[in-house]
């Protein structure tokens, strides 16, 4: 309707003028914003009524919902109320049961207790009396007491009468008797205790000490302070001594030793107390004789050639030596051992020696539970100092020392070397070990040769040693001064004293004297009677 309504009105505008159809234009225009206002504002209040019962029917649907939650809080609170209501009815009956149950306890306690005192009332009471009976009787003990010490002072005055000693003089004899008798029994106690001691001491040190002896065997050779070379003849003694002597004189002065030509057919002696220098004079001489050609020019050639020759010897001599033991040393104390293959004591090769210590203390390290190669290396290089003892000041003991520390050897064997002849007290096992192997290969029969003069001078010192005791006789020693005999004063000394000397002398020679080995004491004591019939 609105379209023809508009056609009529646009047929209507096209046969009107211009201006009345601006204005019939404008009028509809209105008329068409104010239709359109009209019915947009019916719209509107169309759709602000729907949106007001939809806000209604919201609130109401709300109210609904929030009647229906309060409900089913207050069920649930009502619910949660009678639950908890219930747990502090059951926590109440519970609290309740436990009160009557410690209630019964303490009403038992309490009955245990009204006895128990009763108990000791009733014990009290009976301490009481035992009190009263124990004073009635401690009363009679001292009455009783007092009687005896009336008596006893009596009686001791009746023993004083009858024996004719005092109190004083009777205790002392006494005493006397009892020091008398216990040191007898402690003599006889204590050799009893030393001898099962030395007993098992001794089994084992020999089984030890003959395992270490049969695995090492070496040999013994004595040197002296002088070589002899042989000569082809006798003619060859002119051409050693030279023109005025020069030859013997160059030989000298180029080895340091003395060449003797004595009266002694085919021979030469050449002596010297350092053995090194010694055995190049003897391997010079040796191969001048040899090659024939001997002038001063010629000896000093060949001196030069054989020293060359002996130290690659030493040297050899020193690997040879440490490659036997197995151990390592510093090539420069593998130096100095190697001379001393030339070097003696008491007419026995050092360096052999010191293999053989170096064999036992391994031996006996082994069976004592002791590091072997440690026991080797000490054995070996106990007397490595002897090897510069005619070079540098001081005991070879001193000497080995102070090279061990330059080469930064281990401490124990420092302090092996330093205890092997006793300059200092040996602490550790090690230490002991060596010088047991130092005494055995000093001991062996041969090993070393000792002078007459000292051999007397230890036998007179020993004997001195025993005889200094009182009640001494005399005194024997023998066997090489492995053992000494001692013959006491029987109406002096008895048998108990006998072994206090015994010990006694032994003490004062391991104080006093050095030795090899161990020297045995005996003491005697013996009382003869002789009677003849006629």
């Amino acid at each position: 309707m609105i379209n023809s309504m508009v056609s009529a009105m646009l047929l209507m505008l096209s046969s009107l003028p211009a201006y009345a159809t601006a204005l019939i234009a404008i009028g509809c225009a209105a008329i068409g914003v104010a239709a359109t206002f009209f019915i947009y504002r019916e719209y509107l209040k169309k759709k602000f009524e729907g949106a007001k019962e939809e806000a209604k029917r919201i609130v109401e649907e709300g109210r609904a919902e929030a009647k229906s939650l309060r409900k089913e809080a207050l069920i649930e609170a009502r619910e949660e109320k009678q639950k908890i209501r219930e747990e502090l009815d059951k926590e109440t009956k519970e609290r309740r049961a436990e009160l009557n149950r410690m209630e019964s306890r303490l009403q038992s306690r309490d009955e245990q207790l009204n006895k128990k005192e009763a108990v000791l009332d009733s014990k009290q009471q009976d301490i009481e009396a035992a009190k009263n009976t124990l004073a009635q009787k401690e009363s009679q003990l001292q009455k009783a007491e007092e009687d005896l010490k009336d008596r006893a002072a009596d009686i001791e005055k009746e023993l004083e009468r009858v024996a004719g000693l005092t109190r004083e003089e009777a205790k002392e004899a006494l005493r006397n008797e009892l020091i008398e008798e216990v040191k007898k029994e402690t003599a006889q106690e204590a050799r009893n205790i030393e001898a099962n001691a030395k007993e098992e001491a001794e089994k084992k040190a020999k089984e030890i000490i003959a395992l270490a002896v049969q695995r090492c065997a070496a040999d013994h050779s004595s040197d002296l302070a002088v070589s002899v070379v042989a000569l082809p003849n006798e003619e060859m003694k002119g051409r050693i001594i030279g023109r005025v002597g020069r030859n013997i004189r160059a030989l000298e002065n180029a080895t340091g030793v003395d060449v003797i030509i004595d009266d002694t057919p085919d021979v030469v002696t050449l002596s010297a107390f350092e053995p090194i220098r010694r055995e190049i004079a003897k391997v010079s001489l040796e191969r001048l004789i040899a090659d024939g050609r001997i002038h001063p020019a010629r000896i000093e050639e060949v001196v030069d050639k054989v020293r060359v020759d002996i130290n690659n010897q030493i040297k050899e001599a020193g690997e040879n030596a440490v490659f036997d033991v197995g151990v390592y040393l510093h090539p420069e104390l593998v130096k100095i051992l190697g001379r001393l293959k030339y070097r003696t004591s008491y007419g026995q090769n050092v360096l052999q020696h010191s293999l053989e210590v170096a064999y036992l203390s391994g031996v006996m390290a082994s069976e004592l539970g002791v590091d072997v190669k440690l026991a080797k290396k000490a054995g070996l290089l106990h007397d490595i100092g002897k090897a510069i003892d005619h070079e540098v000041e001081g005991t070879h003991v001193s000497i080995g020392v102070e090279l061990c520390k330059k080469y930064k050897e281990n401490p124990q064997i420092i302090h092996a070397i330093q205890a092997h002849h006793g300059d200092v007290e040996a602490k550790t096992v090690l230490a002991v070990i060596v010088q047991a192997a130092d005494a055995i290969s000093s001991a062996r029969p041969g090993a070393r040769r000792d002078s007459l003069e000292s051999y007397v001078k230890r036998l007179e010192n020993i004997e001195a040693i025993a005889n200094s005791f009182e009640g001494v006789k005399e005194s024997f020693a023998i066997q090489a001064g492995r053992e000494i005999r001692v013959m006491v004063k029987p109406e002096e000394v008895d048998d108990n004293k006998t072994f206090f000397i015994a010990k006694g002398i032994a003490k004062k020679l391991e104080s006093e004297l050095e030795y090899p080995g161990q020297i045995k004491v005996s003491v005697i004591r013996e009382i003869r009677s002789v009677e003849y019939a006629k």
